[in-house]
This record gives C-alpha cells, sequence and structure tokens, in this order.
C-alpha cells in the first residue's frame, strides 16, 4: 500500500484523514473509547491538544504513532486489512529544511522489521519497506501541474501549524535555492491571540474557538472578544506578508498561491491585502499527502521502467 502522509505540527493528514498531532500514552487501557492504539505494551489515544512544536520530528517516537494512526485509518478506507501488509510511505518536509532533514526523516520510518499494534481491537501487522521524503507546499500544487508549467514564476505559500513556508516555481518547478521557513504559522498567532484576550478581557479561550471564529462557525463568545480574534488575525496576515516583502517575496509582481489550514483561516484578509496581486488558494487539507503519493508513484513507475 502506497500512502501519503503531511506530518504538520498542527494536524497529521492522509488523502481522506485529518486529525490533531496530539496523543495521550496510557499504561492501562482507558475506557471509554474505541479508538485505542496499542504499540510495544503502552495504550496511546489521539487528543485534542497538539504536541509541541518539534522541528526535528524524529527526536522521540510520537509522530510514528501518530503515523500508526494514519495507516490504520487508510487501511481501513482501502480495504487493505491483511494479515501482513508492505506498506510504502510518501512523507514530506517544509522545503528549507528538506536537504538538513530529508535522510534523517526518511531513516525515522524505516529499518523497525515487523510492526505490530492494535487499532481498534484488530490487531495489525505491517512492515514498512520503502519511504520516499518530498518538499511540502510543492507536493500541494502538483495536482495543478498542467497550469502552473505555463507561469514562469509563482510563489507557493504554506501557511501551516508552526511555519510559513515559501517555494519558488519556474515554469513549474521548484527552484530550491530560493525557499525559505518563517515561524509565523497558525500555532504562533493562536498564542498571541490568547495572550492578548487573556490580558484585554479575562478570559481564557482555546485553538478551537479561534478557528471556530475565523472559520464563520458559531461560538458562544461576547462580540468583543470575536473583533479582538479577528483584529489579531488580520494583524498576523500583515506581518507575514511584510515578513515575505523582506525577504524579496513581491506579490505585487509575482502571482502566488496559497495552501495550508493557515492560508484558509487568513484568506480574506490575505485576498483583501493591497500587497497581493493575484492569489490562488488550494483549500482542501490533505493536498500535500494527495501530492505525495503522485510524486512517489511517478517515481515508482520510473524505477519499474527502467
Amino acid at each position: 500500500m502506497l500512502l501519503g502522509i503531511d506530518h504538520g505540527n498542527y494536524a497529521v493528514k492522509t488523502p481522506a484523514f485529518d486529525f490533531v498531532s496530539g496523543l495521550a500514552e496510557h499504561t492501562v487501557k482507558p475506557p471509554m473509547t474505541e479508538e485505542i492504539l496499542e504499540y510495544q505494551g503502552k495504550y496511546w489515544t489521539l487528543s485534542g491538544k497538539r504536541l509541541s512544536y518539534m522541528r526535528d520530528k524524529t527526536k522521540d517516537e510520537r509522530f510514528f504513532i501518530l503515523s500508526l494512526f494514519a495507516i490504520a485509518k487508510e487501511m481501513e478506507r482501502r480495504g487493505k486489512y491483511t494479515p501482513m501488509e508492505k506498506v510504502q510511505l510518501a512523507v514530506g518536509l517544509p522545503p528549507e529544511h528538506y536537504g538538513l532533514l530529508r535522510e534523517n526523516f526518511g531513516e525515522y520510518f524505516k529499518n523497525r522489521g515487523l510492526v505490530e499494534f492494535v487499532y481498534g481491537g484488530k490487531p495489525y501487522r505491517i512492515f514498512i519497506d520503502q519511504v520516499m521524503v518530498f518538499p511540502q507546499a510543492y507536493a500541494a500544487v502538483i495536482p495543478r501541474s498542467s497550469l502552473i508549467v505555463k507561469t514562469v514564476r509563482v510563489f507557493v505559500i504554506d501557511i501551516g501549524g508552526y511555519t510559513t513556508d515559501v517555494l519558488l516555481l519556474r515554469n513549474g518547478k521548484p527552484d530550491l535555492q530560493f525557499c525559505r521557513s518563517l515561524e509565523t504559522g497558525i500555532i504562533t498567532m493562536n498564542n498571541e491571540i490568547i495572550r492578548k484576550v487573556g490580558a484585554l478581557h479575562d478570559m481564557r479561550i482555546e485553538d478551537e474557538h479561534i478557528s471556530a471564529v475565523l472559520g464563520g462557525q458559531e461560538v458562544v463568545l461576547p462580540e468583543d472578544i470575536k473583533a479582538t480574534i479577528k483584529e489579531e488575525a488580520e494583524h498576523h496576515a500583515k506581518g507575514i506578508l511584510d515578513q515575505l516583502r523582506e525577504l524579496q517575496v513581491d506579490l505585487r509582481a509575482n502571482p502566488a498561491i496559497f495552501i495550508g489550514g493557515g492560508s484558509m483561516l487568513l484568506k480574506s484578509y490575505l485576498q483583501q491585502s493591497p500587497l497581493v496581486i493575484q492569489a490562488d488558494f488550494i483549500e482542501d487539507c490533505h493536498a500535500n499527502a494527495i501530492g505525495y503519493e503522485m510524486l512517489a508513484q511517478s517515481q515508482l513507475n520510473r524505477k519499474a521502467k527502467q
């Protein structure tokens, strides 16, 4: 089974699923939930409280555990539940970190032998026999490659959990000499909004409140707090665009493609900005995972023909 997984700091995405990058560890089997993963004598459940930011996600086992949740969910969806399943993983890294961390990130998933775990009460046995690592952001626009290949220059801007990643495409091909990663993702914005709401209104809010307000969902919050959230989000969007200009990314002279969950939350502010002349938005949060699979399949096809 070939599977693309986008290991975001805020959420893990596959082509069909997404869930918060949060885990709870238990020494005994927890009650009141069926979505339990048992691995190496420990029990794990998904949590709505995300993990702290990790630039290098290979420092402990937690992102591997999250990957097992993703694999089990996709095996069920695809009808791939067998006594032993070979898995080929397609994963990604921010473009600026790609060259430095690529090999280590691939090795993190390999050389584990037969991986046995229990999910939802069912035993799984998988063997990860190949891992392919690609630049995120570029992967997300692969389904649109027929359009961007005709564009001389376009900036792909991925506003994710902790970082905003920027990649320049020249005639549809990534220029890895020009890629940047700014620590201006949605987690940093949320932390500042939570701090400001606490200081101004003496109220504690969570990430979910902020996402609901910016996404236009119903939420039980006073209007002045909603206004503070929106003002800070607009300020954060402006800050991202100002930092991009400092990096010589002028979106008044070049088209942009915005991707990532953060781009969707800030879409109205980005569209209205005089610093952005032409912007497309890829609204599917699974876009990177889908792109990883497409790039991996193309790579496997080339090898098969050799």
